[in-house]
């Protein structure tokens, strides 16, 4: 298939390119660049080739930029929640109303497919016990969440016979990436125990996360665009493992163990209320081939791997491209980009 990724240069698009091209399909990528100034590591594997490379914000997005396109795979937004916080109207604006109109027009190009990243933050604070499924009411609590919904809804609205979305809900991401990601917990934690030796955590860690690695991610989009169409047409997927549904005081816990000498202290109650346990039957027993190959351990040994071959320093590990908030406050900031986050040269 002719696949338009956005998002190709970030942290999940930069190695998603890569798998896609291995399995045969021609990619056209597209992305606005927040995040060029961050390149963690070089592997060879991990360098994809585009016909056709489009530098735009998904705002700017034209009709001319979907000709030809037989599926969207979508992941260019503002992402997570402190950085969706940071201006709520504005990624409203981003999240929702950009990717909505995408879509519209994806569909109106004749695409057939078009693949949403959404993800397990909808469900936001579970009223029970029982893991969440795709059709557990969502309660999300910030904008960034609260978008996800908006796109899911008014997304599924415009499917047809010829038009046939499907939304991915993404578990927390972890793993090894060129264009790294520091402020999702699994990664932050190891960056941390690298850098420092010791994880000092703020909370007492009680709240559950569901973990799921990027290379599963990946394999999940694949299969998706792989499947008969009556298996994803409009379909939601909560995409991990039941066995990836962790307490964070575990994930802590996981990470000192795979980082010798590594010292864990807890605190109290934290302030983010967030916690959630989630089913990932569906995908199992409706996505043909899909399956998850990573777990939390193996993650965490992967990126200690990684650290060890780059030499890993505190500096690195605070830079600015690899925590979101932290990179467009700084473009904002040097005017590099204006208050709507359009580039200003």
């Amino acid at each position: 298939m002719k696949l338009l990724v956005t998002g190709v240069e970030g942290y999940i698009g930069c190695v998603l390119a890569p798998y896609l091209q291995a399995r045969g399909h021609e990619i056209v990528g597209l992305d606005t660049g927040y995040y060029r100034d961050g390149w963690l590591f070089s592997d060879r594997g991990l360098v994809p080739t585009f016909p056709r490379f489009i530098n735009k914000d998904i705002r700017e997005i034209e009709a001319k930029d979907l000709e030809g396109i037989d599926a969207v795979v979508h992941l260019a937004e503002l992402s997570n929640d402190p950085l969706g916080e940071n201006n709520p109207e504005l990624t409203f604006q981003i999240n929702h109303l950009a990717s909505l109109r995408l879509a519209e027009l994806a569909k109106a190009a004749g695409a057939k497919r078009f693949v949403y990243m959404s993800s397990c933050s909808v469900y936001g604070v579970a009223s029970g016990t029982e893991p969440m499924t795709e059709t557990s009411p969502t309660n999300p609590q910030t904008a960034y969440a609260k978008c996800k919904t908006l796109v899911e809804r008014d997304v599924q609205k415009i499917a047809s016979a010829d038009f046939s979305p499907t939304f991915m809900r993404n578990a927390t991401a972890y793993g090894a990436s060129p264009r790294q990601r520091f402020d999702v917990v699994l990664n932050n934690l190891c960056g941390i125990a690298a850098t420092t030796g010791k994880i000092a955590m703020t909370s007492d860690g009680t709240p559950w996360r569901p973990l799921v690695h990027i290379l599963d991610i990946c394999e999940a989009i694949t299969c998706v665009l792989a499947a008969p169409r009556d298996a994803i047409h409009n379909e939601i997927f909560n995409v991990g493992h039941d066995a990836d549904n962790y307490q964070v005081r575990e994930i802590a816990e996981i990470v000192a163990s795979v980082y010798p000498g590594c010292e864990l202290s807890f605190g109290q109650n934290g302030a983010d209320n967030r916690s959630y346990k989630v089913s990932f039957a569906k995908i199992h027993s409706k996505l043909p081939g899909f399956k998850c190959s990573w777990d939390a351990r193996k993650g965490a040994k992967q990126l200690h791997d990684v650290f060890q071959r780059i030499g890993m320093d505190k500096s690195t590990f605070e830079a600015k491209p690899f925590t979101r908030l932290k990179q467009l406050k700084y473009l904002t900031e040097t005017g590099q980009v204006d208050d709507k986050f359009f580039w200003t040269c």
